[in-house]
This record gives structure tokens, sequence and C-alpha cells, in this order.
């Protein structure tokens, strides 16, 4: 599936992904490929990642990586949309 993540500055990656877990406001969630369209509030947590990524070298401060080989983006809030194995991101 493609994942974008929109900041308000720019857009921190874009790229094929295996899974994405987000920080829901009723609770963390994971999406995996053909996941079923959803709308939804994120809270302040950790956008993980999995797949094979590269970030630009412009926003490699803001990744980390996580024990699980997953790469790990704090926000502070957002919202997400996943429709037609297409997740977008858009975080504070």
């Amino acid at each position: 599936m493609y994942l974008e993540i929109v900041s308000p500055e720019a857009t921190l990656f874009s790229g094929e992904v295996t899974s994405v877990t987000v920080p829901g406001i009723n609770g963390e969630f994971q999406m995996l490929e053909n996941h079923a369209p959803i709308v939804s509030l994120l809270q302040e947590g950790k956008v993980k990642v999995k797949g094979d990524i590269a970030i630009d070298e412009e926003f490699e401060g803001k990744f980390s990586k996580g024990a699980n080989g997953e790469t790990i983006l704090a926000i502070s809030s957002g919202t997400v949309e996943m429709k037609d194995n297409k997740v977008i991101v858009l975080a504070d």
C-alpha cells in the first residue's frame, strides 16, 4: 500500500509500505493492504511504519527506528485517511 505523511511544513514521506500503525483517539490501530476505508482523528503518540523505507535526508531527524525494525514518527495530533490502498496521514 502507498503511504503519504504530510506535515504543515512539507511531505515528510511518500512511498510503498507493508503496514502503518497510528494513535487513534479511541486507541492505537494498524492498517494493512486492502484495509477497509477509514477516516480517523489522531492523538499524541507514534506513527509506526513497516516496510523498506527511505527517508529524505532533510527529514531523517524527525524519524527514529523501533525495536521491531519499524520507522517511527512522533506526532502531537492529526488525521488519517485510508482508501483504495492509499494512506494519508496529516500530522502535527
